[in-house]
C-alpha cells in the first residue's frame, strides 16, 4: 500500500515532479514489483496447501527477483548521489541532475539489473536437475536451485560472485562516499536542530540500506555449498519483504511534502464527493 500510494502521489502532484521524487517513485515501483514477485505465490501456496510451482513460474521468479534486486542496488546509489549533489553542490544541482541525466541514470539501473536477471535465469535452467526437485525456500532463488543441480556449477558461481561484487560493492562505495560528504556538509553549515534532524533521517536511510545490501551480500557472495535452508529463508525475508515494506515509511511517507500532496489529493476527493452529492 505504501509503495502504491507513493507512485500514485508523485504521478498526480506536479510539485513532486523533481529528480528526488522521481527516483523515489522508481524505488517504490521496484519494491512493489519485488513484493508481487514473491509474496502472492507464497501466500497462495500457504493457504491452498499446494506447495508447487511450474518451471516457467520458477524461471519468471528468478528473472524478476534478480532484475529488481540489481536495479535497486544501482538506483539506491543514484539516490545517494542525488542527495550529495543537492546538499554539497546546490548551485550546480539543476544542471547535474537535469531530467535527461536523471532519466538516463534510472534507465541504466533498470537495464543493468534486467541484463543480470536474464543471464542468471537462462544459465540456471541450462543445468540438469537430477536430484530431488524440492526447493528448501519460500520462492525460487538462485542459490537454492544451484544446490539441487547435478552439474558442476562452480564456474557459474564464480560469475555470480564477480557480478555481485560489481552490483553490490560498487554501489555501496558510492553510497558511503555520498553520505560521508553529506554528513560533513551538514556539520559545517547547519544549526544544532538541523544536525539532529539530518542525522536522524540519514541514520534511518543507512539502516535500511545496510539491511538490504548486507542481506544481498550474504546471499550472493558466499559459496552455494555454505548455504543452509533456514539461514537462506531468514536472510531473504530482509530484502524481498522487510526492506520493500520499510522503504516508503523511511524515505517518503514521513516527508512533509508527501504528506501535503496526500492531503491535497484526499481533499480533492472529498470535495468531489460533496459536489456529486
Amino acid at each position: 500500500m505504501g509503495n502504491s500510494i507513493m507512485v500514485l502521489l508523485i504521478y498526480l502532484d506536479t510539485q513532486l515532479h523533481t529528480p528526488m521524487y522521481f527516483l523515489l517513485s522508481q524505488l517504490s515501483l521496484m519494491d512493489l514489483m519485488l513484493i508481487c514477485t514473491t509474496v502472492p505465490k507464497m501466500a497462495f501456496n500457504y493457504l491452498s496447501g499446494s506447495k508447487s510451482i511450474s518451471m516457467a513460474g520458477c524461471a519468471t521468479q528468478i528473472f524478476f527477483c534478480v532484475s529488481l534486486l540489481g536495479s535497486e542496488c544501482f538506483l539506491l546509489a543514484v539516490m545517494a548521489y542525488d542527495r550529495y549533489t543537492a546538499i554539497c553542490h546546490p548551485l550546480r544541482y539543476p544542471n547535474l541532475m537535469r531530467p535527461k541525466i536523471c532519466g538516463l541514470m534510472t534507465a541504466f539501473s533498470w537495464i543493468l539489473g534486467s541484463t543480470d536477471g536474464i543471464i542468471d535465469a537462462v544459465a540456471t535452467f541450462s543445468f540438469s536437475y537430477c536430484r530431488s526437485r524440492e526447493i528448501a525456500h519460500f520462492f525460487c532463488e538462485l542459490p537454492s536451485l544451484l544446490i539441487l543441480s547435478c552439474n558442476d556449477t562452480s564456474i557459474f558461481e564464480k560469475v555470480i560472485f564477480i557480478c555481485s561484487i560489481v552490483m553490490l560493492v560498487f554501489p555501496v562505495a558510492i553510497i558511503t562516499a555520498s553520505y560521508a560528504g553529506v554528513i560533513l556538509a551538514v556539520i559545517h553549515m547547519g544549526s544544532g536542530e538541523g544536525h539532529r534532524k539530518a542525522f536522524t533521517t540519514r541514520s534511518s536511510h543507512l539502516m535500511v540500506v545496510g539491511m538490504f545490501y548486507g542481506a544481498c551480500l550474504f546471499m550472493y557472495i558466499q559459496p552455494t555449498s555454505d548455504h543452509s535452508p533456514m539461514q537462506d529463508k531468514m536472510v531473504s525475508v530482509f530484502y524481498t519483504i522487510l526492506t520493500p515494506m520499510l522503504n516508503p515509511l523511511i524515505y517518503s511517507l514521513r516527508n512533509k511534502e508527501v504528506t501535503r500532496a496526500f492531503m491535497k489529493i484526499l481533499g480533492k476527493g472529498k470535495s468531489g464527493e460533496r459536489v456529486t452529492s
